[in-house]
């Protein structure tokens, strides 16, 4: 099979199945994450029976008398499991979306939103936020409190992004390899400016760094919600309008500008896209990982590496895993809970070493 690389795994060239094939595909993956959120808001220590959940979410467009539900049940699944479930969907859909587009961009099955350092300088400045930002958060008022974490990862991630561009990019190209090296030593600089910012926290902002680099969406609210759908949105809208930017650099750079591919306009775009929405996320729930690594080849595997499928697909998919996931962090061992980056680790680290076989198998090593 024909395949394109950059300095790492091949990634198949797309295959284009038939359009019927893949409505089919997007719609089945619709339906399951539909249904996981759905068993979702149902399931934890108030326990809601599916048709008083339907009950529950048509009473509030005014369709009433389906099933009697007590008002506990409903002020749980309004105020406490809706924006929990929708969090953890559209964390999903950010990641995994942003997966699949940096596997184009790198033309490798085991890139993901982390590679070029987006994760770790998000990580990095709200960890500041957290530990050297106390009195700043006073000072503001309770609604700009709520955006002053959200705000700064983006700006850690944002700060990162323009740093790695910057290093890679020479007379107007950017080099994809160097910019994977620059990805990686950032990484380890960020990583060190967390570990000395985690030695001068004190305890109880240690027991908040502790919970939040593990990831956790036990403090979604709806403020929360609309403050990630707000940073997430423009990435999920805007990179399915590249799959055919993202489908023409699989040949390779140069085959795509023959094809008529402004290739510097669509790396530009891939990246800050994908560091807005993996700068909301990781301030939302902190260091959630594999899902935008497991998501996007799962879908490759079932329906092609065509991303006018593959993105919308990957979305859908890592929304259903993350849902399910925070499912089982919260109820696995309730009435505590399990950070869910635990869960999405043991889950997700199997399939990388799978994946990591598979391709030696496959090339006869990591090309």
């Amino acid at each position: 099979m024909n395949g394109a690389t950059t300095g790492g795994s091949s990634l198949a060239l797309p295959t284009h199945p038939s359009s019927r094939q893949g409505r089919r595909g997007l719609f089945a993956l619709a339906l399951l994450a539909v249904g996981a959120s759905f068993v979702a808001l149902g399931m934890g220590a108030v326990g809601i029976a599916p048709i008083q959940t339907l009950a529950i979410l048509a009473g509030k467009l005014g369709v009433d008398g389906i099933a009697e539900f007590a008002s506990n049940q409903q002020g749980v699944l309004l105020s406490i499991r809706l924006p929990r479930v929708l969090l953890s969907a559209a964390v999903g859909a950010a990641l995994a979306i942003s997966g699949a587009a940096m596997q184009g961009l790198f033309r490798n099955p085991l890139a993901d939103p982390g590679l070029v350092g987006i994760s770790s300088g998000a990580a990095l400045a709200a960890t500041a936020t957290i530990v050297l930002g106390e009195a700043l958060a006073l000072e503001l008022a309770e609604g700009a409190r709520i955006l002053l974490l959200p705000f700064a990862a983006f700006l850690g991630s944002l700060v990162t992004t323009f740093l790695v561009w910057r290093v890679a990019t020479r007379s107007g190209h950017t080099a994809v390899a160097t910019m994977l090296l620059a990805g990686i030593a950032l990484n380890a600089l960020a990583g060190a400016g967390t570990g000395v910012l985690t030695l001068l926290a004190t305890d109880p902002q240690l027991r908040t760094l502790t919970f939040w680099t593990l990831g956790s969406l036990n403090g979604a609210t709806w403020p929360a919600l609309w403050v990630v759908l707000s940073m997430t949105a423009p990435a999920l809208l805007l990179i399915p309008r590249l799959s055919r930017a993202l489908n023409a650099l699989l040949l390779g750079e140069a085959d795509a500008r023959h094809l008529g591919i402004e290739v510097e306009r669509v790396k530009l775009a891939i990246v800050l896209l994908t560091a807005l929405a993996v700068g909301a996320t990781v301030a939302a729930c902190g260091m959630i990982g594999f899902v935008g690594l497991a998501a996007p080849h799962l879908i490759r595997l079932l329906l092609g590496a065509d991303h006018r499928v593959l993105l919308p697909g990957a979305a859908l998919l890592g929304a259903a895993l993350l849902v399910i996931a925070d499912l089982a962090a919260r109820t696995m061992v309730a009435p505590a809970e399990i950070p869910i980056g635990i869960v999405t680790a043991l889950l997700g680290a199997p399939f990388f070493l799978w994946l990591m076989l598979r391709e030696v198998e496959r090339g006869g090593g990591l090309r």
